[in-house]
């Protein structure tokens, strides 16, 4: 039998090694950067703001800035939001990736933890600290080019759509665009705007009713349309939203890409 003896290492009263030495290592510093997604008249959007300061000045990005010492990661991400958008209230707001090529801020060596934030509704729009403006854009002016961002935020942007691309075959995150009581066609469009297809309108409701709960009748119905006709039924999100999607995606095989 082998006895294993573990020896202390010497601390100092901060819980460091005494002998540890901090300077030895790189410097680097932390930002937070937030993809803000949205359904808007049935199109997906990002929120964009315009860098009042360099570098970048006057190009769009992500809303997003350095971490504070006292603060975690969701804190930082939480003011940022407020502070360069004015929004309040993301029905998500969840890490997805991280970014840290050299180069990518001309600044300095800076890491960057990527937040994907859902808004049911974005309201008025306000930038504040060092942005200069702050928008609603497309996805799809991003995505085809005729938007340029800052830094590798188009990057970022492209990522954070697929990962709610794929997150729609696997979550209740489709939920997360809608409000909480909802018509079918408005939460078709969402499965439409992210993976770029047409979704037939029958097929779409027999896979979301029945006794599956995936979506229950509120028995009220939206305000009728400029078309008129008949108003659609109200819908709220059922509880098997948290175990998956009744929603597949088509042609798996071939990457979408949002288009107008």
């Amino acid at each position: 039998m082998y006895t294993v003896r573990v020896v202390p290492t010497k601390t100092s009263d901060s819980g460091a090694p005494a002998d540890y030495d901090a300077s030895q290592f790189p410097a680097f510093a932390v930002t937070v950067d937030v993809v803000i997604l949205t359904m808007s008249e049935g199109r997906l959007h990002v929120l964009l703001v315009r860098r009042g300061v360099a570098p970048f000045q006057g190009m769009w990005a992500i809303p997003g800035g350095f971490k504070r010492s006292p603060e975690t990661l969701d804190e930082a991400a939480k003011r940022e939001l407020a502070e360069e958008t004015s929004v309040d209230g993301a029905s998500v707001l969840s890490q997805f990736r991280a970014y840290g090529d050299p180069g990518r801020d001309p600044r300095m060596n800076v890491v960057t933890i990527a937040y994907l934030a859902v808004l049911r509704e974005v309201g008025d729009v306000v930038a504040g600290a060092d942005a200069a403006d702050a928008a609603l854009v497309p996805v799809s002016e991003m995505l085809n080019g005729r938007i340029d961002l800052a830094f590798d935020h188009a990057r970022i942007v492209r990522d954070a759509v697929e990962r709610v691309r794929t997150d729609l075959e696997l979550t209740g995150i489709a939920t997360a665009f809608v409000g909480k009581t909802f018509t079918l066609a408005e939460l078709r469009a969402v499965y439409e705007a992210m993976w770029g297809v047409q979704l037939d309108g029958p097929n779409f409701r027999r896979s979301l009713m029945g006794e599956d709960g995936w979506v229950i009748p509120t028995g009220l119905t939206a305000r009728p349309g400029p078309g008129g006709g008949r108003p659609a039924e109200l819908y709220r999100a059922g509880r098997a939203w948290k175990h998956g999607s009744p929603i597949q995606r088509i042609q798996r095989n071939r990457r979408e890409e949002v288009t107008e």
